[in-house]
């Protein structure tokens, strides 16, 4: 009787995502003092150095703690609400790709990764995806004059869709809150939409994704127990956003009787349009100063708030504003032609984000930090030995820190 009283509960969607919230944030939250402890114990701290938005010592492996929530959860979730055997074998091979690139993380988080190893595990975890399970965009549906993508052309464009997303997000990693609120915002829009939609599996990654980002950001944003998200989780939580991106789109296409987006890929760059407009200005002005795109600086929009004296958490919290407030009136102009939707859509992302900058051509004076920021640098600035309890850096930590090493290797900017 309980047994049949629990799975009946389960067939509803609204409360299966309500559970896999609930349950993801309880597992993160858990998690991350006990990542925190071991990484003290361990000495697996960052370091601050040139580029660092951060004064003191920091635990760089909350990516940990939510990818055991999400993994854990969204397979056992799955097995427990039944599905299919095609929607089974996409959650597989969604699982199979992350657990690459988390893996790739930590190595990249302990001892450095070359950029070209990262990239080979980045293009394998999207072949899992993207060829074995047959998860591409099948079409443009009309942006440039393009609809139905031919096989090997949708599988190449959704490999490059992947890599950008993953990179773009992994870029963003700066200053505190700012991945994990972005990421948050677009897997609650993505697991809102994947409920109306009737794609309860593809809701289940959303929202234990969600629950999980919550519950790093709550030592995210903590001073006293602090943790960052590192590469460890970077990677994959870039992937699951690209994964879902790509969903979107297919789930769109195929609802009943008609798609309820009329613009959807322009609705999906929307919801990416942080990360990948940031991106692109960056690699944009690299390129015109005649470096390399990857080549590490302190120019990403994060750091210039910070440059005009705003805190980490008001950089933060006004980023997660203009990007709420853009995927709302983008989502309200769908009906307009696609063309039209993708033009307004990028004026408004650039005014949006970049419009304040524009004219601070000069550097500004030190902007002045909160007091915890300021206890940290006096804590800092002290000489080594009067820190008895000060623990010399691990080798292979030291050896990720050398200067010159591209931006996509993921060090915290």
């Amino acid at each position: 009787m309980f047994s049949e009283n629990f799975y009946s509960i389960l067939s509803n969607p609204y409360v299966i995502a309500g559970f896999a919230t609930v349950l993801a944030y309880w597992a993160s939250s858990r998690l991350q003092p006990v990542i925190i402890l071991l990484s003290q114990e361990k000495n697996l701290m960052d370091e601050p150095e040139e580029r660092s938005s951060h004064t003191s010592r920091v635990p760089t492996y909350g990516g940990a703690a939510i990818f055991i929530a999400v993994s854990v959860l969204v397979m056992s979730l799955v097995c427990l609400t039944g599905f299919g055997e095609g929607e089974l074998k996409k959650i597989l091979a969604l699982m199979a790709g992350i657990s690459i690139l988390f893996f790739l993380g930590i190595k990249d988080d302990m001892i450095g990764l070359d950029p070209t190893k990262k990239f080979l595990g980045q293009i394998l975890s999207a072949f899992i995806v993207v060829v074995l399970a047959d998860v591409r965009i099948e079409s443009l549906e009309g942006i440039f004059g393009i609809g139905q993508l031919p096989y090997w052309i949708s599988v190449i464009f959704t490999f490059f869709v992947f890599l950008l997303v993953v990179n773009a997000y992994n870029l963003i990693d700066g200053i505190d809150g700012l991945a994990g609120s972005v990421a948050l915002i677009a897997s609650i829009v993505f697991g809102v939409f994947f409920l109306v939609t009737g794609n309860t599996a593809l809701s289940i990654v959303s929202f234990v994704l969600s629950g999980a980002l919550v519950g790093f950001l709550r030592y995210n944003l903590s001073h006293k127990k602090k943790i960052f998200m590192g590469d460890s989780g970077s990677l994959f939580i870039g992937f699951l956003l690209a994964y879902q991106a790509v969903a979107f789109l297919k789930a769109n296409a195929l609802a009943e009787p008609e798609p309820i987006l009329s613009n959807a890929p322009v609705i999906v760059l929307t919801i990416l349009a942080f990360p990948l407009l940031d991106t692109l200005r960056v690699f944009i002005i690299r390129v015109l100063k005649g470096r390399s795109p990857f080549s590490p600086d302190r120019n990403h929009l994060h750091h210039r708030l910070l440059d005009l004296g705003l805190s980490h958490s008001h950089a933060t919290l006004l980023i997660v504003l203009k990007t709420i407030l853009l995927i709302a009136v983008c989502w309200k102009m769908q009906d307009i032609p696609i063309h039209l939707h993708l033009i307004c859509m990028l004026v408004m992302g650039f005014a949006l984000f970049l419009g304040p900058l524009i004219l601070r051509k000069n550097k500004v004076s030190a902007p002045v930090k909160p007091i915890h920021e300021k206890k940290a640098d006096e804590a800092h600035s002290k000489p080594q030995h009067s820190q008895p309890n000060a623990v010399v850096r691990p080798p292979y930590q030291a050896q990720k820190r050398n200067k010159g090493i591209p931006e996509t290797a993921g060090t915290r900017d």
